[in-house]
């Protein structure tokens, strides 16, 4: 959990910095959480407290977006957190990837993970890449967590979803631009995972690639957690980041998965 959290809050100064390089300062005073830590703890807090409906996440979602409306919410999501009825609109935006990072931790096997993962994505996200975005980050940190190699993650990966987890990032960057679709950034972070050798070289890989930094860096950082420790220095920061109530869903939710 933490994983996807610290990422978002080391990217979040960098979302538009196309100069980054991969030395770049990774947090300080000006650091801070985004939609994508937000919406991460609602999914979480769903999967915790409720009996797992698509209503009952909305109402989750709804309820903790509301009450951090200046997250940086993109307008149609925004939309949709304030509607009184909210139905999905067929979005493919990466937003359905940066949220869901708890189903796989959550999760008993892969078919639970792909199934939740639909349910976390298609009340807003639902046209066919904004659930494979979904699906596909849930799937690398199920198997991330549950002992798969690197290798093993990309084909599996690579079978179910298509994507091409074959090229290099330094083939990748000299023609790699800002997006926040699914299919042009989720494809990308799960690179930064599976080229990074630890938890802080896969969020710099996600930042440096000079694209949509706080959730490509939240999604490398979920499925590195689950492979490698968080340092402890970036762990105390990060947690520093959070208000008291997010900070209590997320401790809330990683004891609640350890007494799984």
């Amino acid at each position: 959990m933490l994983g996807a959290v610290a990422g978002d809050i080391i990217g979040s100064q960098y979302e538009f910095d196309m100069s980054q390089t991969y030395d770049f300062e990774l947090l300080n005073d000006e650091s801070f959480f985004t939609d994508d830590t937000v919406m991460t703890l609602a999914v979480a807090r769903w999967l915790m407290e409720t009996s797992l409906s698509s209503d009952e996440l909305i109402n989750s979602m709804k309820e903790l977006g509301r009450q951090y409306p200046f997250a940086g919410y993109g307008s149609g999501f925004n939309n949709w957190i304030w509607s009184e009825n909210p139905k999905p609109y067929n979005s493919y935006g990466n937003g359905s990837a940066m949220r869901v990072s708890p189903v796989g931790l959550y999760a008993h096997d892969m078919q639970e993970t792909l199934e939740l993962a639909y349910i976390t994505a298609a009340v807003s996200h639902n046209h066919p890449e904004g659930i494979k975005g979904a699906q596909s980050t849930a799937a690398a940190v199920y198997m991330a967590k549950n002992g798969y190699t690197k290798e093993q993650i990309r084909e599996v990966l690579t079978a179910l979803f298509g994507y091409r987890l074959d090229t290099s990032l330094e083939q990748l960057r000299p023609t790699y631009h800002w997006s926040s679709d699914c299919q042009q950034s989720v494809p990308e972070a799960i690179l930064c995972f599976l080229e990074g050798g630890d938890f802080e070289d896969s969020v710099r890989l996600a930042v440096s690639l000079r694209g949509d930094a706080d959730t490509q860096a939240s999604i490398a950082g979920s499925i590195a957690a689950c492979m490698y420790p968080i340092p402890e220095d970036i762990a105390l920061k990060c947690k520093k980041c959070l208000t008291q109530d997010l900070r209590r869903i997320m401790n809330d939710f990683e004891k609640f998965i350890d007494e799984r």
